[in-house]
């Protein structure tokens, strides 16, 4: 059960990424109530958030959904986690059941909060996560993955090639296929056509699945025996 952490006397700071306006404008009214949290800037697609951490610095505190017009499920996560690596990322959502929970915390998620929540509830979880903890649902029950031992997602790793296994690694950093080109001096289109063998090899459909196959796997541990 999470606690609630000690009073905080200096003033935080917060990004609330999404879509909807009404439900923006609701959650700002309930951070500002349950948190010492003096500015909340706020973006509807992800770009916009990115644009946002620029211009303004990083935040204290991102409160994410899900589902944005510009990007697909985890992806904006990842994203987000490469962009501000120090910043607790906490996922508002809909969607959450148990699997997409776990995914998320996966993916760097520092907790997930589902959007029906009371406001006690927001409390807990931003008290939990500002004070360096975790936050779930009370509901959640964690989910073993069908590749707990991980010997399945290590023997399709195994299958990459050095330079499929280094677009990996910066895959799973959150980096964009332009980003990759130029970290690895290589043109964009044989990123693209390595990320769709990776893809392939590893029997996934999205950056996204690969990057939790990866994360399963201790991928880490792989590389310094393939770089």
């Amino acid at each position: 059960m999470p606690q609630h952490a000690p009073v905080r006397t200096s003033p935080l700071r917060a990004l609330v990424i999404d879509d909807h306006p009404l439900f923006c404008d609701a959650l700002t009214l309930t951070l500002k109530s349950v948190a010492d949290i003096s500015r909340i800037d706020t973006a509807d697609l992800l770009k916009t958030a990115l644009a946002r951490l620029d211009e303004a610095g990083m935040p204290d505190l991102i409160v994410l959904d899900l589902n944005l017009p510009d990007v697909n499920g985890l992806d904006g996560l990842l994203r987000l986690r490469s962009a501000a690596p120090g910043v607790p990322v906490v996922v508002v959502s809909s969607m959450a059941d148990n699997r997409m929970i776990s995914h998320a915390l996966r993916a760097g998620a520092a907790g997930f909060v589902p959007k029906y929540s009371q406001r006690e509830v927001f409390r807990t979880a931003i008290d939990t996560i500002l004070s360096g903890g975790t936050y779930t649902p009370e509901s959640y029950v964690e989910i073993d993955s069908p590749r707990n031992d991980g010997s399945d997602a290590l023997a399709r790793l195994a299958s990459l090639t050095n330079q499929q296994g280094r677009i990996l690694q910066l895959i799973c950093e959150g980096k964009l296929n332009k980003q990759i080109a130029y970290d690895l001096s290589i043109a964009e289109t044989t990123v693209k056509a390595h990320v769709t063998a990776i893809m392939r090899k590893l029997g996934v459909q999205s950056r996204t699945q690969a990057v939790l196959i990866a994360q399963e796997a201790s991928f880490a541990r792989v590389l310094l025996n393939t770089v």
